[in-house]
């Protein structure tokens, strides 16, 4: 399965190792020398400035897209009508309405689309499900999680803080993976509440953003996404009627990864404690990259689907609507 890396930044890069094994036949970005600096770690690879070099071969039947947000739902459009399979960069695009058509387009023409919310394949959330699933903490209350981090000199200058590419702020940017996760293990929220806001960077897109988010039985997640946090942070704290799972850290800036379980006791008290670290490097990429092969193989659909990215997407678009964001959709 040859695979097109369409946007050749950082998390291109990335994307691109994971799929080195299927080989990269296309490296694809606007800026030529992007493209090419990334084709010389695949022999073999090309670099072009058009997707649609990729989407001329028909030896590629994998298009992983890694642009800006504003691009993303444009070009997996085109790489799905053309029947390739895609792994779309969250957040998928910058509004809902972008994603709709997209799930009705890949069901039509039988391909895997899998939205790139990475963060549920790090280590301790991999780890933390499977015990939610065997009932370690029994049926979940709420969540409670916090996701930031500091900025740096001129970040109000890039492209996050340009809402035509952007299509927000730290909500479309950190806080959607809360979203994701929090969705992840609650399921679908029906009571979106908010604020979006604009504390310390002089931009016209939102550096802190507030969340309470309702199930249908109740189930709360609060969530904070900022870009004001000054030390990055990354905290997940998820709630059960017997026990609880915290998760700190995702490696890197944000702190050694690690994930603890406090059991509750029959007596109640102090609860049992048993924690898993992990120092070793992140391996998320690599077993998305897995669980996304194994879908088209198995002609399944994606573990992180289009309606998954509609989902975070419709909460994203009702915070910035009741912010009253210019760029609101």
């Amino acid at each position: 399965m040859s695979v097109a890396i369409v946007g050749c930044g950082v998390i291109g890069k990335r994307r691109a190792h994971a799929f080195q094994a299927q080989g990269i036949a296309w490296c694809i970005d606007i800026d030529i020398a992007k493209a090419r600096a990334l084709s010389a770690l695949f022999p073999g690879s090309q670099a072009h400035t058009s997707i649609q070099a990729a989407l001329d071969d028909s030896a590629v039947t994998i298009i992983a897209i890694a642009t800006l947000h504003h691009a993303l739902s444009e070009l997996a459009a085109l790489s799905i009508a053309q029947g390739k399979h895609v792994l779309i960069e969250k957040p998928g695009a910058i509004s809902a309405a972008q994603i709709k058509p997209l799930i009705a387009q890949a069901k039509e023409k039988g391909v895997v689309a899998h939205v790139g919310f990475n963060h549920r394949y790090h280590r301790a959330f991999q780890k933390a499900y499977a015990l939610y699933q065997d009932g370690a903490i029994g049926e979940l209350m709420y969540i409670r999680a916090r996701y930031g981090h500091g900025g740096r000199l001129g970040y109000d200058q890039e492209w996050r803080a340009n809402p035509v590419l952007s299509g927000g702020g730290e909500l479309i940017d950190q806080g959607v993976h809360l979203i994701d996760l929090a969705r992840w293990f609650l399921g679908d929220f029906t009571h979106i509440a908010g604020q979006a806001h604009t504390y310390y960077w002089t931009m016209p897109v939102d550096d802190n953003v507030f969340m309470h988010l309702t199930t249908q039985t109740g189930q709360t997640a609060f969530l904070h996404a900022s870009c004001t946090e000054w030390k990055n942070l990354f905290s997940f704290e998820i709630y059960g009627r017997l026990g609880k799972l915290d998760i700190q850290g995702l490696g890197g800036s944000y702190g050694l990864e690690r994930l603890t379980y406090y059991k509750m006791l029959a007596q109640m008290g102090p609860p049992e404690t048993c924690a898993w670290e992990y120092p070793m490097v992140d391996n998320s990429w690599e077993v998305e990259t897995a669980d996304f092969l194994a879908a088209i193989k198995h002609q399944r659909p994606a573990s992180v689907s289009l309606e998954d990215a509609y989902a975070a997407l419709v909460v994203v678009d009702q915070i910035y609507k009741v912010s009253s964001y210019d760029y609101c959709t």
